[in-house]
């Protein structure tokens, strides 16, 4: 009886889905045809979620950039979301739909202030959003492109932006909304302190102040938005949207103290879901069409967590998951990888940017696997509609995630967690050597009371 040897079965598995990938792979050469096969698969989805596997590679975000551009342009996508703080993006938009005091395209960023400044503030982003004020400048400002945030961590940022807001059209609602966020200590901002004593009991929550000021600011919306036309409904939608941080925020840091990481990404996750919902849906009400968003943020977030250890494993949940099950075929998800190169990141929280060598591909990873089949290249897969690729990449491989922090002495434990590729995304990019990417600011951003964006994963 013939002895089966278990390696020799697993080199046979592994030669053939490297041949797999090889007869699928569609070359990215830098032409302007790159993503012309890209765009056909993408179809009529109304949200294309565009990954990254570091918060700090020029190719992601230069990729995603030239991808963004061309489904704007051809498809008209109507705004781009982004893992941003609300209050911080929304300067950003104002400035893109002409509604701010910025007068150029860098002033827009000046909000973004806190460590990781490098993740909006660099070459890259700066580029888009000269190239999008441009756009805007030659069609109809009704059909203005938006730049949005998604996240919560502002939580000082958005109670300032309710009040600024109500100031301008309530006095008397403002004086409201500074008695219920008091609680929060807004004269002295501390959002960690404030979760530690809300969560142990040394305070009073300030859960209920922050629901009832969000149902108020609901309940008189219609007054509110039919005071100055397009522009008014624009700036209602910004504050409703940062009352509603404030009570996921809210909750959010309170559940830091008591609950673990899986409460903490859940929460964070599903407030960017709901987040995207809303901005579809004012989209959608403006201009008088089904809106159509791309979605910029880390893989950990974009690639369905139902596909990974997250969700397996952890209970987690994410945003291209949720978007998925709300939408199903309108979402299309796109995840980027690397094998090696550099990377901007800091060693620790609130750390100096630094350029850093990310190490090749552990073995036994998708990045090693895209790279063995590539030789080297850079490709682009599809993994929709060819059935042997897909069974190929089924398998549970190792995915590698950096984030605005990178250890390598630590690679494995640090940076990867298991996944299964061809349900993660829809389509995958590689780019076998990156480089990293460059930072407007010498700094990397100081603390100022909120937490960093990305806390605590770096995702």
């Amino acid at each position: 009886m013939a002895v089966i040897n278990p390696s020799r079965e697993r080199n046979i598995t592994e030669d053939r889905t490297v041949e797999a990938v090889r007869t699928a792979m569609q070359p990215l050469t830098g032409a302007s045809a790159d993503y012309d096969g890209l765009l056909d698969k993408i179809g009529n989805a109304r949200f294309v979620l565009i990954g990254e596997a570091s918060h700090g590679t020029h190719e992601f975000y230069n990729e995603r950039a030239r991808i963004t551009r061309r489904l704007i342009e051809e498809k008209g996508f109507h705004a781009v979301a982004v893992e941003a703080d609300w209050p911080d993006a929304y300067r950003v938009n104002r400035y893109l739909r002409g509604h701010g005091h910025d007068d150029d395209p860098l002033r827009s960023l000046g909000d973004f202030t806190r460590f990781p400044r490098w993740m909006w503030r660099n070459n890259v982003v700066l580029r888009f959003i000269t190239d999008m004020a441009e756009h805007n400048a030659t069609i109809p400002e009704d059909r203005h492109v938006g730049f949005y945030g998604l996240d919560l961590y502002s939580l000082y940022g958005a109670v300032a932006a309710v009040i600024q807001y109500l100031e301008g059209v309530d006095a008397e609602a403002a004086r409201r909304a500074r008695d219920r966020y008091g609680c929060l200590e807004f004269l002295a901002p501390d959002p960690q302190r404030y979760g530690m004593e809300a969560a142990f009991g040394l305070r009073e929550p300030c859960e209920d102040d922050a629901i009832k000021q969000l149902v108020e600011l609901q309940r008189k919306a219609s007054d509110y938005a039919n005071r100055d036309g397009e522009k008014a409904e624009d700036e209602l939608f910004f504050a409703t949207q940062n009352a509603r941080l404030v009570v996921n925020a809210e909750a959010y840091y309170r559940a830091m103290f008591r609950a673990g990481r899986e409460s903490t990404w859940n929460l964070r996750d599903t407030h960017m879901a709901d987040t995207l919902d809303a901005l579809e849906q004012h989209l959608s009400q403006r201009h008088g069409e089904p809106a159509k968003i791309v979605v910029w943020a880390h893989n950990s977030h974009l690639g369905d967590a139902r596909a990974t250890e997250m969700g397996e494993q952890r209970n987690e949940l994410n945003l291209g998951q949720l978007t998925r099950e709300r939408h199903g075929t309108e979402t299309f998800i796109v995840g980027l990888t690397t094998y090696t190169g550099a990377v901007t990141a800091a060693d620790d929280w609130d750390g100096p940017a630094k350029f850093k060598r990310v190490m090749p591909g552990l073995h036994g990873s998708v990045e090693a696997l895209l790279h063995d089949a590539g030789r080297g290249a850079n490709f682009w897969l599809d993994l929709q509609d060819d059935a042997g690729l897909r069974a190929s990449l089924r398998e549970p491989r190792l995915e590698r995630a950096i984030g605005v922090i990178y250890r390598p002495q630590t690679e494995r434990w640090s940076h990867y967690f298991d996944s299964r590729v061809a349900d993660q995304f829809d389509a995958l990019l590689h780019f076998d050597e990156t480089t990293a990417l460059q930072p407007l600011d010498r700094s990397s951003g100081t603390e100022d009371g909120e937490l960093p964006d990305t806390y605590p994963s770096g995702t």
